[in-house]
């Protein structure tokens, strides 16, 4: 095999062990997004399910309350290294965008509430967060996303439909287009 063939090799070896993950200290395991970003037309956009859920600052949340806005729905748990790598990117996009009609919530999945409060206050994220201890809510979304794919982010249109998503880390130039997209 030529030395460029045995980089290939090395490549995909690589690309394939970081698709799946565990934690040490949760045991949990996730699928790490594969980066795909996916824009759906207008007239196949399906109705987000009705994601109702205590949010982690006290309240409740329920994505109906928010027809008229652009949603962006992120799933996250604070034991998810590419969701601490993301966090201050969506909490930068969240602060551009807010007075615009567009509001961020996190659904922090198979996770402790403790353990989350922590990643909030250490991230400084300011947007509500629903708990989902159990990942039960996360499986309200399993057309849309796969359930074990985590990071993974849905923009949700004014009328509640599902219009786009990322599996995987987020970056601001790619949220931000993606949410300018939906909105117009």
């Amino acid at each position: 095999m030529r030395p460029l063939g045995l980089v290939a090799v090395a490549m995909a070896a690589l690309l394939l062990t970081a698709c799946g993950a565990s934690d040490a200290d949760t045991g949990t395991a996730f699928v790490a997004g594969d980066g795909s970003i996916v824009l759906i037309a207008p007239d196949e956009r399906q109705p987000a399910p009705d994601l109702v859920g205590p949010t982690l600052e006290g309240g409740e949340f329920r994505l109906s309350d928010h027809l008229g806005d652009v949603v962006v729905l992120n799933v996250w748990a604070s034991w998810c290294a590419p969701c601490r790598a993301e966090a201050p990117v969506l909490e930068d996009v969240w602060r551009e965008v807010k007075d615009d009609g567009v509001q961020f919530v996190g659904l922090d999945t198979r996770d402790t509430e403790a353990a989350a409060l922590a990643f909030l206050d250490r991230y400084g994220v300011t947007y509500p967060n629903v708990i989902d201890t159990d990942g039960r809510l996360q499986l309200l979304f399993s057309d849309t996303l796969p359930p074990q794919a985590i990071p993974s982010t849905l923009v949700v249109d004014r009328e509640g439909r599902v219009a786009g998503r990322i599996l995987g880390r987020v970056t601001d130039a790619t949220l931000t287009a993606l949410i300018d997209d939906v909105a117009r």
